[in-house]
């Protein structure tokens, strides 16, 4: 009876939800408690359940589930929720995903460095590109396959046992006291896994870092088709018919866009993009340097994301770590790269570095003639023998209208792939959906690359790829627009609060086509010690975000953004985007970011209140 009233309750829900629920990549960090991610938003969800309340104010209120719809979102939550209560499990103990591959890498992750044993059964097929040899040897788990008929004869094993089901009705689940990880699969929407049993919660947090850092959670339109399949056993999903014509276009337009004509690869995130480019490298490095150690040169101070990846790859294979590069503040990018690749060449290990242009924060672009001599010197081990040359991973998520790879390019002549985030200009804020090329010296890494990202079942959707073509061919546009409302408004802070320090690109760099939207302040400070002028500039930055967001609430938003179609987005990189990073390295200053669209006037105008309060 319960079930029945909460499938009648999520139709309503369904029929008068926001719009911002199915649109929305970034949301606010203002009604967002990281410690309670899920969890407060679906405490009050069960309230307006309880009150049988489905208004469209009320579900608006609702705390921010997650700050990145990566990383889940309220038709997520809502999902879970729903099939948790049908099978009389917690809520977080459910856990959806876009890939149907990374909830099975989740649960070996973490048994592999427990040490503890894992056997993976299934009834029919296995997931597409499921390759148990490839997970083993570049991955490094291990475990046992074993096809069963069915799950009610299944005994006890001293490890963990997952259950892969696939069928039609992919959400009506079969538990079963002897399986660990229950984990549902359908083909065009996603997966589904469900923790089972007390013993295994202590893998929950586990499961969503993983879906945090190497994938995504299933995307809004697919929870949102799968919650009608639940309500409705005649829902039909809807079918994009111009699947194939819109790869086309997307594939062109960002070899435009790049100013290559290697392969494009498409992934459901940035940083799912990312985690291919990682295990593409290292599968290259096995191969062809068997033995040797990989180190991956990374900003220490960089996005929390790229960061924790790196580090937890690194966790799970011997001959792979990280290596911190300076490159911001005092530090010069070039410098550091020159150094650190100098101490790899005598070690005779192999170097790949990921490194944004312009940085982030703190939006710096190195001298690139420099940068392409360090990259290309020729260097030699201890023993004389030459050394093992560079790969250089761009992410141009900032500027990705910036060329690096053509013949004629500044990168051409170094192996240099570069990617981008998909939720920033590509879509415009529309889909999360990140791509990956490289230049012509690159081209056996893209082939791995494109293995791992099948692999992983990290393919952008169907619907990120509509998205994407429709979004693309107006970024250059939109980035140039953006960039001009961003000039605006430094220079107007420039003029109202010159005490205040702004990091952005140089009038000659934007000359040369570093055209970001996105900068840096640090605002001016007082106190008799440096803990009280670091607690007062704490205490103004989040004065300024309030007074934004509260007076100019239609466009103004506390939120980790960038590249939107509209707007103004503030964040504070230390407790948002570098969350993850080492506290020493983190920057608590205000990050702010301009869309093509804003009411640059008014902004001024609160800007100026702002100056005028302190």
């Amino acid at each position: 009876m319960k079930d029945i009233k909460r499938s009648d309750y999520i139709k309503n829900v369904l029929k008068n939800m926001p719009t911002g629920w199915l649109t929305t990549t970034t949301h606010r960090l203002d009604i967002y408690d990281e410690d309670l991610a899920k969890t407060q938003f679906l405490n009050e969800f069960e309230r307006l359940f309880q009150e049988n309340n489905y208004e469209t104010s009320a579900l608006n209120n609702l705390p921010t589930a997650y700050d990145y719809i990566r990383l889940g979102h309220p038709l997520s939550c809502i999902l879970e929720w729903k099939i948790a209560h049908s099978n009389n499990l917690k809520p977080e103990n459910v856990i959806s995903f876009s890939s149907k591959i990374a909830p099975i890498l989740a649960i070996l992750r973490k048994n592999l460095l427990a040490g503890k044993n894992t056997q993976i059964l299934y009834s029919e097929t296995l997931p597409d590109h499921f390759d148990a040899e490839l997970l083993r040897r570049v991955y490094g788990y291990q475990f046992e396959l074993i096809q069963v008929k069915n799950t009610e004869n299944i005994a006890p094993f001293k490890g963990s046992t997952i259950f892969i089901s696939e069928h039609d009705q992919f959400l009506n689940v079969a538990l079963s006291p002897n399986i660990d990880f229950y984990m549902t699969t359908h083909p065009q929407l996603g997966s589904v896994i469900l923790v089972n049993g007390d013993q295994n919660d202590n893998y929950i947090s586990e499961i969503q870092h993983v879906r945090r850092r190497e994938t995504i959670a299933m995307t809004p339109a697919n929870c949102l088709s799968a919650l009608n399949m639940m309500i409705d056993t005649a829902f039909i999903i809807p079918q994009n018919t111009d699947v194939e014509a819109n790869k086309v276009q997307v594939e062109k337009t960002i070899n435009q866009i790049t100013n290559s004509t290697s392969k494009v690869l498409v992934a459901s995130s940035g940083l799912s993009m990312q985690y291919a480019i990682m295990m593409g490298l290292i599968h290259n490095a096995q191969e062809q340097h068997p033995g040797k150690d990989i180190k991956f040169i990374v900003p220490p101070n960089c996005y929390g994301g790229t960061n924790d990846q790196a580090r937890r790859v690194a966790a799970c294979l011997d001959k792979v770590d990280v290596v911190d590069l300076l490159v911001d503040g005092d530090n010069d990018m070039v410098e550091s790269i020159a150094s650190v690749l100098d101490h790899i060449a005598k070690e005779d290990a192999i170097p790949y570095i990921i490194a944004e242009i312009p940085t982030n924060p703190r939006v710096e672009v190195p001298d690139l003639k420099k940068l392409k001599e360090v990259l290309s010197r020729e260097r030699h081990t201890t023993n004389g023998d030459l050394a093992i040359d560079p790969v250089f991973i761009l992410d141009q998520t900032f500027c990705p209208n910036v060329h690096f790879l053509g013949d004629e390019d500044i990168l051409s002549t170094v192996r240099t792939i570069s990617y981008a985030s998909g939720s920033k200009f590509p879509s415009g804020g529309l889909c999360t959906a990140g791509y990956c090329v490289g230049n012509k010296k690159t081209e056996a890494l893209m082939d791995k690359i494109e293995l791992h990202l099948s692999l992983c079942d990290n393919e952008a959707t169907d619907l990120q790829m509509e998205v994407l073509a429709k979004q693309l061919p107006s970024m250059n546009q939109r980035i140039k627009d953006a960039y001009k409302n961003t000039r605006d408004f430094v220079n107007y802070i420039h003029e109202v609060l010159p005490a205040a320090k702004i990091n952005f690109v140089s009038e000659e760099l934007a000359e040369e086509g570093f055209t970001p939207s996105v900068f840096s302040l640090d605002l001016p400070t007082k106190g008799a010690s440096n803990e009280e002028r670091e607690a007062y500039k704490r205490a103004l930055n989040l004065k300024l975000i309030n007074l934004m967001i509260t007076e100019i609430p239609h466009e103004s938003k506390f939120c980790v953004s960038y590249g939107q179609l509209r707007g103004c987005y503030w964040t504070i990189p230390a407790t948002s985007t570098q969350g993850t990073t080492k506290e020493g390295d983190k920057d608590y200053i205000v990050r702010v970011s301009l869309a093509p669209e804003v009411d640059l006037e008014l902004h001024k105008k609160v800007f100026r209140d702002f100056v005028d309060g302190i």
